[in-house]
């Protein structure tokens, strides 16, 4: 049996009358990632500062790394990682220097800390940049060298509050391939994200949080087939075969704006897309492309807020400050 290296039961936390938790479970099996999703306002990050014992809930269980919230928050403390959204990195320090800096707060011994800043300068491509302050690093550097920073004290459980917000395309690819190192070497982490892409690509299971509850929990492929939204799109050659496809397909088929495709709904099995091909065949029908397309992240983001990942709720608890959630460190 896979041993939970995070568990939450009944977790509850409210801010004056707001409710931001509202008894949410969380289950994280060792060495694996879960991501967790939501709007802005939607409790994302109170439930990281509870998790790292920057906040007490007002009701519920936690356990980190089988280091009881209630009674061991200083077990739990010296099992984890956290990086924010915020960067902890000193802008007036040396890359060298803020992860010597990190082996002090953490009382390392001093050869084992340099060692251990070595490795992960040489892991994180930051070994050319080592003797250069912060100020001069880009975005992506900076993100790496947080990282860094997090990993002096080799946790157990990373916390990893919306850690490629603000990166560029392939500054965020090398954080994803980093998070991916990490659990492959049997590290256990929650991610917090707004991208819908970097929950695909990284999570084995996704918890989406809505209105201080989880309302749906799986793993990628599980939430993507829980939500209607399937469909084949078929690009047709001219309005003659478009007219003609769409006779042979009956109702099913919609007309893709003034194009000449159409998408007819439906599941993208094998037996489907045959029995489509077929219909066009016996009707003389020729289709030029064919797309299966499935539902998407957004998509059961969609179905189960109301609204896309893309857009925000008016709530403000999200935009609170993030020093407190540094000071984990």
């Amino acid at each position: 049996m896979t041993t939970s290296s995070i568990t939450a039961r009944g977790l509850r936390k409210a801010y004056g009358e707001q409710v931001v938790l509202d008894g949410i479970d969380l289950d994280v099996p060792a060495g694996t990632v879960l991501a967790l999703l939501g709007p802005n306002g939607a409790g994302k990050t109170t439930t990281v500062r509870i998790l790292c014992t920057l906040l007490p809930p007002e009701g519920g269980t936690v356990t980190v790394a089988g280091h009881d919230l209630a009674t061991d928050g200083d077990g739990i403390r010296a099992a984890i990682g956290v990086t924010g959204q915020f960067s902890a990195v000193d802008p007036l320090l040396t890359g060298r220097e803020n992860l010597a800096l990190m082996s002090d707060l953490w009382h390392l011994d001093r050869t084992a800390g340099r060692q251990r800043a070595e490795q992960l300068l040489a892991r994180l491509d930051l070994v050319e940049a080592a003797d250069k302050v912060a100020s001069a690093y880009s975005g992506g550097m900076v993100r790496r060298l947080d990282l860094a920073m997090t990993l002096m004290s080799d946790p157990q459980v990373v916390f990893l509050d919306e850690p490629s917000t603000g990166l560029d395309p392939r500054s965020r690819r090398t954080v994803w391939e980093i998070i991916e190192e990490l659990v492959s070497s049997g590290v256990t982490v929650l991610l917090t994200t707004q991208y819908l892409d970097e929950a695909d690509r990284l999570a084995d299971r996704i918890a989406l949080l809505d209105g201080g509850r989880i309302v749906a929990e799986g793993t990628p492929e599980e939430l993507k087939r829980s939500v209607p939204g399937g469909h084949l799109r078929l690009e047709l050659a001219d309005q003659a075969a478009l007219a003609a496809a769409q006779q042979a397909l009956g109702e099913r088929a919609r007309r893709v704006g003034g194009t000449l495709a159409l998408d007819v709904p439906g599941d993208g099995s094998v037996r489907e897309v045959r029995e489509v091909l077929d219909r066009l065949e016996v009707a003389g029908v020729e289709v030029e492309r064919l797309e299966v397309r499935t539902p998407d992240l957004d998509d059961v983001f969609l179905a189960l807020t109301g609204h896309s990942a893309s857009q925000e709720s008016s709530e403000d608890e999200e935009a609170e400050t993030d020093h407190e959630l540094e000071a984990v460190r």
